[in-house]
This record gives C-alpha cells, sequence and structure tokens, in this order.
C-alpha cells in the first residue's frame, strides 16, 4: 500500500472536485463518483450485515458472516477499480465464487411462487436492504459504462448482480435459518 492518511482533511474538494485514484480530478457529480459512492454505501451495508449475523449466533449463519467479509474486500477492490479508469482487479473467478455460494444455499430453499417482501426479521430486512444498495451500485456503474469514453471492467458489474442475487437468496435462507415465515406480496 502506498501512502497513508494521517490528515483526513485536505481542502481539495471543497469546491465540489474529487480525486481519482490515478491522479486525476472530476466534479463530484460525476457518474464515476455516484458508481464509487455507490459501492462504498454497499460496503457499508455489508457490514453492518454481517455484523448482524454474527451477533444472531446462530450456526447456520456464521459461514455467511465470513464469505460476506470476503465480499466486502471485493466490494472495496470494485471502488478501487472504479476510481481507476481501466484499472482491474475483479474476474470472473470473483463471480464464480458468488455463483458457488449462492447455488449452495438457494438448494436448501423452496422455489418461489410469489413475491417477497423486505422483512420477517430485522436480519432478512437487513440483507434485502444490501441487496437494493447492490442494485443501485449496479445501475450507477451500467450509467458510468454507457457513457462515451468510460472504461468500466464488465466483470466489476457480473460482480455485482450476483452479490445482489446472493444477498436475496440470503434473506430467504435466513427466514428458514430463523424459522421466520417470509413476507409474501399481496396483490391489491
Amino acid at each position: 500500500m502506498g501512502k497513508r492518511l494521517s490528515k483526513i482533511y485536505t481542502r481539495t474538494g471543497d469546491k465540489g472536485e474529487t480525486g481519482l485514484g490515478d491522479g486525476s480530478r472530476i466534479n463530484k457529480d460525476d457518474s464515476r463518483v455516484h458508481a464509487m459512492g455507490s459501492v462504498d454505501e454497499l460496503n457499508s451495508w455489508i457490514g453492518l450485515l454481517v455484523e448482524q449475523l454474527i451477533s444472531a449466533n446462530e450456526p447456520g449463519l456464521t459461514p455467511m458472516a465470513g464469505f460476506l467479509r470476503g465480499c466486502q474486500h471485493r466490494v472495496f477492490d470494485l471502488g478501487g477499480e472504479i476510481s481507476i479508469p481501466g484499472y482491474q482487479i475483479i474476474t470472473q473467478a470473483h463471480v464464480e465464487k458468488i455463483e458457488t455460494e449462492l447455488d449452495a444455499l438457494n438448494q436448501h430453499l423452496q422455489p418461489l411462487e410469489n413475491f417477497i417482501l423486505p422483512g420477517g426479521s430485522a436480519l432478512i430486512a437487513q440483507a434485502h436492504l444490501a441487496r437494493s444498495i447492490c442494485r443501485r451500485a449496479e445501475r450507477d456503474l451500467v450509467t458510468l459504462q454507457n457513457e462515451p469514453e468510460q472504461s468500466t471492467n464488465p466483470e466489476g458489474l457480473q460482480f455485482l448482480n450476483r452479490l445482489s442475487d446472493y444477498l436475496f437468496v440470503l434473506a430467504r435462507y435466513i427466514a428458514r435459518e430463523q424459522n421466520v415465515e417470509e413476507v409474501l406480496w399481496q396483490k391489491g
């Protein structure tokens, strides 16, 4: 790791610009900054979910906390990718790891027959909140990708897509482990 921050405020962003990892400066309302911010927010929500999984002290949920902690590191890497145009860290192997974990959880669940609302327990709702933030990060990355002359790693987008799927299945798995009825959407 390069430089370490010894002073948190620099005043370099006081006029609405921020620095990227490659040293260039852009406006804080740039789509790249939106994507970085959503990915950063996702990391925070996953961190909260991990701590809540640990606090639940349920053996069937402990492995998910460890897996998500690893995902946090990759989400941080993705933020780094976005902050350095053209840089790539996330690989297909990261996407496949999520798919493997997702398949392992999903095999224990009944097929979906209805839409599910976030709820049933605070932990289930937290998993859904992380999922919805992940979907926003995904949308923000698509917006960035669709801009002319913007470079992003396609595996980063796949990673977010799979991670949001994992978080959805995790919410369902938590309901199963906690023996809580899923909150099914009721029409009209």
